[in-house]
């Protein structure tokens, strides 16, 4: 890509020129139905959500990162461009070769042939906010470096206040979106500091390196605030794991290790790996489960987690009271369900999402290749009672990207899984909450 815009005037530019041809759409729109011709308002919202993601795939960064976290929310957008920003990961093109070599030099101090012992200087993966590249050191270690696009840190306060502007044509009238943004932005500052990231990297490899999960080895004399080095994985991804035509025992394991790894996390830190995305997880040759990308890590406030996990066992007892009372506390409802038509359709979409969400973890062991559950779980995604009005604390927007990443992962695999102790994880998880609140009350 010659032309990256990395300045707040050139990112400026596109927002604009994106803003205007979403209003023309609309405005299109709306005077042909004024003249009475047929209204296809389901092609109006995905030709324009296919215009928007082109130039959001120009800007990268903070555009794509929204594009991503929309695309998650239920209700937040209509389903025509929830489904075209679901594609935000993917695809993205590189930058091209001479800007690789700059930010090599600027961030390391000389150009990558002069510090490695080889660079392949084209990204074997790109992503929203930069692009990896194979590396062999002088040691002979083979590594990967991340390098980060020129201005992301810099244009996000920018790109975000334009993208706002933006967005709030597609939500309700009086939808306040302000906390949704201010979450994207925290994530977005931590994503940018690749020194944290490393650290992150450093802490998730003390912690669950074993025969079971593996991940790189950060070598932080290489890396700076713009550009990660760190020890490189053999393995496939799902995508080329599955092109072999792996056996359903071979499904199961990886399945096992990614529904394992997520509930380890939960019992053990709650501070979890955020982006449950195919590219960010490595299937080793020797079995074991790589994880990679640790730039979306969150660390979730304890009151919300807490009743996030709740969730789980009161949708699995169909304990309605209990239910209408979390529901309220996370956002989920703005009013009384008895009361108002509009909460209603939302209480019931939501109990009922909740207890598709929750038939995982009701027997023993489950099968994610079942097409009945896929068939629901698509479902609810067409199925939004209150389109374009966001609902839910802003934390649902990674945990609930988590969640559903895991699961989509698994229906990717057909993998089957064991249950029982991911339950029993949980359980203690929430009995370790009542016991603070009691020692926090005496």
């Amino acid at each position: 890509m010659n032309d990256f815009p990395s300045t707040p005037y050139k990112r400026g530019k596109i927002f604009a020129k994106t803003g205007l041809k979403v209003g023309t759409n609309y405005a299109r729109h709306y005077l042909d139905s004024l003249r009475g011709k047929p209204a296809d308002r389901a092609s109006l919202h995905r030709n324009t959500a296919e215009d928007m993601m082109k130039e959001f795939t120009r800007l990268r960064g903070t555009a794509l990162k929204i594009a991503q976290a929309m695309s998650i929310d239920q209700g937040m957008l209509p389903e025509e461009f929830s489904r075209v920003m679901s594609r935000s990961q993917h695809q993205v093109p590189p930058i091209q070769r001479a800007l690789v070599r700059s930010v090599i030099r600027q961030e390391l101090g000389d150009y990558p042939e002069k510090i490695f012992a080889t660079f392949d200087t084209k990204a074997f993966a790109a992503a929203s906010i930069g692009q990896v590249h194979k590396a062999t050191l002088k040691d002979g270690r083979k590594v990967a470096v991340k390098i980060q696009y020129p201005g992301m840190r810099e244009t996000i306060s920018t790109d975000l206040g334009l993208a706002k502007a933006l967005f709030k044509r597609f939500v309700a009238k009086g939808s306040d979106i302000n906390p949704y943004f201010d979450e994207i932005r925290e994530t977005l500052l931590m994503e940018t500091d690749y020194r944290h990231e490393g650290e992150t990297l450093d802490r998730f490899h003390a912690r669950y390196e074993s025969d079971q999960f593996t991940t790189p080895v950060w070598i932080p004399e290489y890396s700076t605030e713009r550009v990660l080095t760190m020890s490189f994985l053999e393995g496939d991804h799902a995508d080329p794991f599955l092109e072999r035509n792996p056996t359903q025992e071979e499904r199961n394991h990886y399945g096992q290790l990614l529904w394992d790894f997520f509930h380890l996390q939960v019992e053990s830190h709650a501070e979890i790996h955020a982006d449950t995305h195919p590219g960010n997880f490595v299937l080793t040759d020797d079995g074991r489960l790589g994880i990679i990308d640790f730039g979306c890590v969150k660390t979730f406030p304890a009151d919300f987690f807490r009743d996030y996990l709740m969730l789980l066992p009161t949708h699995l007892k169909r304990d309605e009271e209990e239910i209408l009372k979390l529901y309220y506390r996370l956002g989920v409802l703005n009013g009384d369900p008895a009361k108002n038509k509009r909460e209603k359709e939302y209480y019931e979409f939501s109990m009922n999402y909740g207890f598709t969400f929750a038939m995982p973890y009701m027997n023993d062991t489950f099968d994610f290749a079942d097409p009945e559950f896929a068939a629901l779980l698509k479902g609810f995604t067409r199925n939004v009672p209150i389109s374009n009005e966001p609902r839910g604390n802003r934390h649902f927007l990674y945990s609930t990207r988590v969640h559903v990443g895991l699961y989509h992962l698994l229906m990717k695999l057909g993998a089957t899984v064991n249950i029982g102790e991911s339950r029993e994880r949980i359980e203690r998880v929430l009995h370790q909450y009542e016991e603070e609140a009691i020692k926090a009350k005496s």
